[in-house]
């Protein structure tokens, strides 16, 4: 950011120290470029033994967020990833900078260079997990044989008979606090009315809705706000582990297809390893996209789940809920300690 240097330049003159911001920034390097080889002085660092030897290629180095679009082939604009578990972050390829700042979005690039925007929330998967702990117990308790993963997949699937809307029931996962909805603490919530339908499949589907809920507000501000297209969104992350569920309800969250790989759980090791065969292999102005899309990605297309109009109107209806509760949510962080 050229006005934030010269701010620091301006800050730093009285001071007389000999250099300027821009002086000492490394360079910034896009995907492909050759970021230089490992040195003789590196390799002894690395390996004392002497068996790693130098001049190995680099490519630019990236972080856990660039790394993740590679490994989830989400590098091109109007594509994004998800990321569920015990917390929750998407990041969505935009075609153009945001038109403002907004304090629940954090802002990235592609390797590439092409501006991510981030929704990111503390929690996601902990609340659910806890109940579906706690269902354990029961089995064993009764003397039944406990099979977790069993107890996992039966939870799941019986979500995918509840009402569309839970039925009236509404869960808070709230563990830690929530910057999104302006929560500095968490205290996981389970409410209902006399009259709700409460059954099994109902407490389910809400508990699933919930782990998603956050997230959902962070991303109603791109859509909603700045017109954001997405046309997919990969799912990754063992919220997403019982085969076509978490799809589905992320669907019905964000209204746009959501596709799981098996590739996707491979991570940021790997996606720095696609980066450098990138540097290596690309071939005249082959772009990253085209890179990954023609020759890594092309027999692995993934499994989609489109938005089903039902789940779209109950989770919209269950949102409404959500929103008008988190006042209950506030008070609780309030008044238990």
């Amino acid at each position: 950011n050229i006005g934030m240097i010269k701010k620091f330049n301006a800050a730093i003159e009285a001071k007389e120290l000999g250099f300027k911001l821009e002086d000492i920034l490394p360079q910034v390097l896009s995907a492909g470029d050759d970021a230089g080889e490992l040195t003789e002085e590196g390799a002894r660092l690395l390996d004392p033994s002497g068996a790693l030897q130098a001049g190995v290629p680099l490519c630019p180095p990236e972080g856990d967020a660039g790394t993740g679009m590679v490994a989830t082939n989400s590098v091109a604009s109007r594509t994004g990833n998800v990321s569920a578990g015990t917390s929750i972050f998407a990041m969505i390829v935009l075609e153009k900078d945001l038109s403002q700042l907004y304090t629940e979005i954090d802002m990235v690039t592609t390797p590439s260079g092409k501006p991510v925007a981030m929704v990111h929330c503390n929690t996601c998967t902990s609340d659910l997990d806890a109940w579906i702990k706690l269902f354990g117990e029961v089995l064993t308790t009764m003397g039944m044989e406990k099979d977790m993963n069993a107890l996992y997949e039966t939870m799941y699937r019986i979500a995918l008979t509840a009402d569309a809307d839970c039925g009236g029931l509404m869960t808070y996962n709230y563990f830690s606090g929530e910057p999104i909805t302006g929560l500095d603490e968490g205290r996981p919530l389970f409410v209902r009315l006399p009259d709700a339908k409460f059954t099994l499949a109902n407490f389910m589907r809400a508990q699933l809705y919930s782990t998603l809920a956050t997230l959902k507000l962070g991303m109603d501000i791109l859509f909603d706000k700045e017109n954001v297209a997405l046309d997919k969104l990969l799912g990754h992350g063992g919220f997403f582990k019982i085969k076509g569920v978490g799809q589905r309800i992320m669907a019905a969250a964000v209204n746009v297809p959501v596709v799981v790989m098996e590739t996707a759980g491979e991570g940021g090791a790997w996606g720095i390893a696609l980066l450098a065969s990138y540097m290596q292999n690309k071939e005249n102005n082959e772009t990253l996209e085209n890179f990954l899309s023609d020759k890594v990605f092309s027999a692995s297309a993934g499994e989609c789940v489109n938005p089903n109009l039902e789940d779209l109107k109950g989770f919209k209806e269950f949102m409404v809920q959500y929103e008008n509760g988190l006042v209950i949510e506030r008070a609780a962080v309030a008044s238990l300690k």
